[in-house]
């Protein structure tokens, strides 16, 4: 029976037999009202206290920690972190529901600049001076400020459906956390890791503070660019006062030049001009040292029409050349040697590397890989600091002081144009241009960056010491990035070509809200305490440590800290300088790992590697191999030997419905509050759940409603088997032999997606799971057994074998299917459970995966069916025609005759009831070939169906049109089974007997 028999009585029937019909009941309504249905979710969940059942019931199984990389606590969630905080639930969720103890904590970074940058826009809008505001004054209100967004975006993960504990998160700022963030610190010290040194760094000018990489993003920039001369004043007689050439897009950089790169590997020459403009800033019989592959483009760049080589000049000779600096006589009376660096190429430029070591990474490291042959020959190694913290040239820029490189408020500075204009006055500028190029800018202010040499703290990543004694943080690194799971696997190429390239670690910070590097220096011989040769090193770190866990960081800027923390422990506090920058936020979140899978108890692990069972995951967006992913690596490698972590799972951005990045200007931003409050929470985990969100993912109107009308689909198949289940008794099961062939495909079909299951969630891939249930229960049940088994569900006799082994299978697939969705759709699955079992049988997510027995795995049996489906299409597609040709109403009405040619596939569908198995009143098999007129589909030759009238008449309450009807003396407008089914529910009382 294919329609709903309650609707309409057929025309012959004497009484209404639509009562006398299982049809389903059920209060589960179709139509969701997820916005309003859900907070009620939530609501039981906390007066249940959903958490606390959870952590009672998994007492004593393995851990699974999903440690929580923490967000910023500095403004409501975009889509961005609704889709990782989703993530990580589904995670926690369905290794709860796997036999895991799945505790999620969830945590929040709350010092550095996010935070910062947010009071000092309130101070600057209030007409208020940071500078002249005590410190810790500053301090507390960042605090204050991220106590008030934890408690927002609090709401908001838990509207999300996000399930874990709230109540006692963990958060950076906490007493407990700064302390030991201090300790961390100081064990890098203890270790002889940590050292204070003068390198270049990522300087942003508007936020006054060194940037680590993580830190840093690059956008298109427009540079201007030189071609500049450096006369030789030493070196082969015939090569001096010929001017070497280098090429840059950073002319600002030129007064802090001390060298010129090149490459062995690289062929040069000398080329004479012999044609150019009477206005060219090179003039014929001008002679340049250039590479050889790059002469024509820096002839071209130059506007010179006519040259040819001199000479060769070889590897050995530039070796051997100094250069006068272009501004000779103006300030910069120093030599400037030629240097062979691996850096160097001919793929632009002019095949020379202008290297200003305080403005670059690879020309720091060339110049100090230099540096002692560069004493030997008198030249001065020293570095200069020739741009401040406010981003102008100092008194090391002779002729440029006060000139902005970068302005405040992060705009070109005067500088570039005063130091073109110096070059072109002494006649040292062969050419200018300008580059659209990426650059590197602070992904917080989003303004340009500087390279500035300025002392900070760093972290040795080459130095043989650390936590395994011999081997230096970068080998540790290495080797435990080998030992780790990555999801997707490329992540672990990533993280090691990061580590394999990154310098040393620089962990200071020159801003106020944060961690303090909690050593002191002294004055005179630099020593840093707390250090393994200072005798008052534990006595220290306890001082330390004692006084955060009371008073929090701000004790260490409070009056008289310094002698507080060394009263006693040194001859003379007056000889020691108290640090007083901060740690970069990226140590923070480094730690987390040793305050809470170390110190809480609800969340410490014994891993593999300790002889225990306990998982740790880390989840982030793919962005965190240079961030968390990295930072806490190098901080557990630096104080422990290995990752904290044994597996690292990775998500992509969204994007639009058009793939382009979301923005407020392009007004294609999707707010997750927004579609809570249209769709509901769950329609954004479906879409979740769908996606490959180990790519960049999209999302948008139309891919949201794709999924209003899939998740349509999925309840109306859940609502079914509720309404159907409503008759089902447990007495009347039926065991697995009894069970007809199609009840036992049903069963099969659950073995295979449990395995299949199983194997996706422990493997993240939720898309995986999400398609193969939602095409099970749209396509193997809704489109198929469901609509085969309606007539006997709806109308078989409470004998039937068949309709109690479908409500049996029914049973099983309700089970299964709301445990195996419920970590994607908590809500749903929560609503369907509770709507069959009642509030007494508990939430369904306190649920483990239901056990499906091996034996109901029959492949050949599948193999059968999968051949009967084939053969049903043809079915089918046939009677689809009669419908539209209006030839038939509904498939009741027809009796298609079905040729198969093939003995073989004959044979392998024979024993079915194919009226049953089409939906029609009637049926018939043929062995054969098919006449001219058949219905045929290209991918199933030999098989060819003709439709046919089904003869009879029409069965006044399953509505069959059968020779049968009328044969039962005592119901003359019903079939044989409907007369059967009458008179035994007028026995077991069920109806009214007439």
């Amino acid at each position: 029976m294919t329609e709903d028999a309650s609707k309409t009585a057929p025309a012959d029937a004497g009484r209404d037999y639509s009562k006398t019909l299982y049809l389903p009941e059920t209060d589960f309504p179709m139509r969701a009202g997820l916005p309003k249905k859900e907070p009620g979710i939530i609501e039981a969940w906390g007066e249940e206290n959903l958490y606390a059942k959870l952590r009672e019931a998994s007492k004593g199984r393995p851990r699974y920690v999903l440690h929580d990389g923490p967000p910023y606590a500095n403004g409501n969630i975009h889509i961005g972190t609704g889709l990782n905080k989703i993530l990580k639930d589904m995670v926690v969720r369905s290794m709860q529901m796997q036999g895991w103890d799945a505790n999620y904590v969830p945590g929040w970074d709350c010092h550095g600049l996010p935070i910062e940058w947010k009071i000092e826009e309130q101070y600057r809008a209030k007409g208020k001076n940071k500078d002249e505001v005590p410190v810790n004054t500053f301090r507390q209100e960042c605090r204050e400020f991220a106590e008030g967004w934890i408690k927002i975006q609090t709401e908001e993960f838990r509207r999300l459906g996000v399930e874990g504990d709230f109540e006692t998160p963990y958060t950076t700022m906490s007493f407990a956390a700064e302390a030991q963030i201090a300790r961390e610190l100081m064990t890098f010290a203890m270790t002889d890791q940590l050292y204070r040194g003068s390198k270049p760094v990522m300087w942003s000018v508007v936020e006054k503070t060194a940037l680590a990489e993580a830190e840093v993003e690059y956008h298109d920039y427009q540079s201007d660019t030189v071609w500049v001369k450096f006369p030789v004043v030493a070196g082969p007689d015939d090569l001096v006062g010929n001017p070497v050439v280098i090429w840059t897009t950073t002319p600002w950089t030129i007064p802090g030049n001390r060298a010129i790169s090149f490459s062995s590997k690289i062929g040069y020459g000398l080329y004479q001009v012999l044609d150019a403009a009477e206005d060219n800033w090179v003039q014929p019989g001008e002679k340049l040292i250039l590479a050889d592959r790059l002469a024509t483009d820096v002839f071209t760049a130059a506007r010179v029409t006519d040259w040819k080589k001199v000479r060769t000049v070889a590897a050995d000779e530039l070796a051997s050349f100094t250069c006068a600096h272009p501004l000779r006589g103006h300030g910069y009376d120093f030599d400037v040697p030629l240097l062979d660096g691996d850096h160097v190429t001919d793929d632009a430029g002019t095949g020379f590397v202008h290297t200003a070591p305080g403005h670059g990474r690879e020309d720091f490291e060339v110049w100090m890989a230099n540096a002692r042959d560069l004493r030997e020959r008198g030249i001065d190694t020293a570095i200069p600091y020739t741009v401040d913290a406010d981003g102008g040239f100092t008194a090391d820029a002779p002729g440029f002081e006060g000139f902005d490189v970068l302005t405040r408020k992060g705009d070109k500075g005067k500088a570039n144009n005063a130091v073109i204009d110096a070059l072109r006055g002494v006649g040292m500028l062969a050419a200018r241009g300008r580059l659209k190029h990426t650059y590197p800018h602070s992904w917080r202010s989003k303004k340009p960056v500087i390279f500035r040499n300025t002392p900070q703290w760093f972290v040795h990543m080459d130095k043989g010491i650390g936590a395994q004694k011999g081997k230096p943080l970068r080998e540790l690194a290495l080797t435990t990035i080998d030992n780790t799971r990555f999801v997707p696997a490329a992540g672990q190429n990533r993280l090691r070509g990061m580590i394999e390239a990154r310098p040393d670690w620089v962990l200071s910070r020159q801003r106020a809200w944060g961690v303090p590097i909690t050593v002191f220096v002294h004055k005179e011989s630099g020593e840093v305490i707390p250090n393994a040769s200072f005798n008052g090193a534990q006595d220290l770190i306890v001082r330390i440590g004692e006084a955060f866990e009371a008073e929090g960081a701000d004790a260490w800027f409070a009056e008289g800290a310094k002698e507080r923390f060394l009263d006693g422990l040194v001859a003379d506090t007056g000889d020691w300088e108290k640090v007083d920058d901060i740690l970069d936020v990226w140590f923070d979140s480094g730690s987390t790992h040793t305050f809470t899978l170390e110190r809480r108890d609800d969340l410490k692990v014994k891993r593999k590697a300790d002889g225990g069972k306990d998982y740790v995951l880390y989840l982030e967006g793919s962005d965190q191999h240079r961030g968390w992913f990295h930072s806490t690596l190098l901080e557990s490698c630096g104080t422990r030997g290995r990752a904290p972590y044994d597996c690292v799972l990775t998500h992509g951005f969204v994007m639009d419905e058009e793939g382009r990045k979301m923005s407020k200007s392009l007004g294609n931003t999707v707010a997750p509050q927004d579609v809570i409050k249209q769709y509901g929470a769950d329609i954004l985990r479906l879409w979740v759940a769908f996606s490959d969100y180990s790519e960049d993912l999209r999302i948008g109107p139309e891919i949201l409603k794709s999924n209003v009308d899939a998740y349509r689909k999925l309840r109306n198949t859940m609502r079914f088997m509720l309404g159907s289940l409503a008759h089902f008794k447990p007495e009347d099961r039926i065991g697995y032999a009894e069970m007809p062939e199609l009840e036992r495909l049903m069963l099969h079909e659950l073995s295979r997606l449990d395995d299949l299951v199983r194997k996706a969630y422990w493997a993240f891939d939720y898309k995986r799971v999400m398609a193969a249930l939602f095409n099970f229960a749209t396509v193997d049940l809704s489109a198929f057994y469901f609509d085969i088994r309606k007539d006997a569900l709806y109308c078989d006799p409470p004998s039937s074998v068949t309709r109690k082994s479908c409500l049996t299978v029914l049973d099983h697939l309700f089970d299964c299917l709301t445990a195996w969705l419920a970590p994607l759709l908590p809500f749903t699955m929560e609503e369907v459970w509770l709507s069959r079992m009642g509030e007494s049988a508990g939430s369904v997510h306190l649920r483990q995966f239901p056990g499906v027995p091996h034996e109901w795995a029959d492949e050949d049996l599948a193999l059968r069916w999968k051949t009967i489906r084939q053969v049903r299409r043809v079915v089918t597609g046939a009677l689809e025609i009669e419908r539209r040709e209006k030839r038939i109403g509904s498939s009741l009405e027809a009796a298609p005759e079905i040729y198969i040619a093939d003995t073989d596939l004959f044979g392998r569908v024979k024993d079915v009831d194919w009226a049953e198995i089409a939906i029609t009143s009637q049926a018939t098999l043929v062995q054969g070939d098919h006449p001219a007129s058949s219905f045929l589909l290209d991918d199933m030759p030999g098989v060819g169906v003709v439709p046919g009238q089904a003869e009879g008449r029409k069965c006044a309450r399953s509505w069959k049109i059968l020779p049968e009807v009328g044969s039962d003396s005592d119901y003359p407008d019903l079939s044989p089974r409907d007369a059967q089914a009458m008179r035994e529910l007028q026995a077991a009382g069920i109806l009214a007997a007439e």
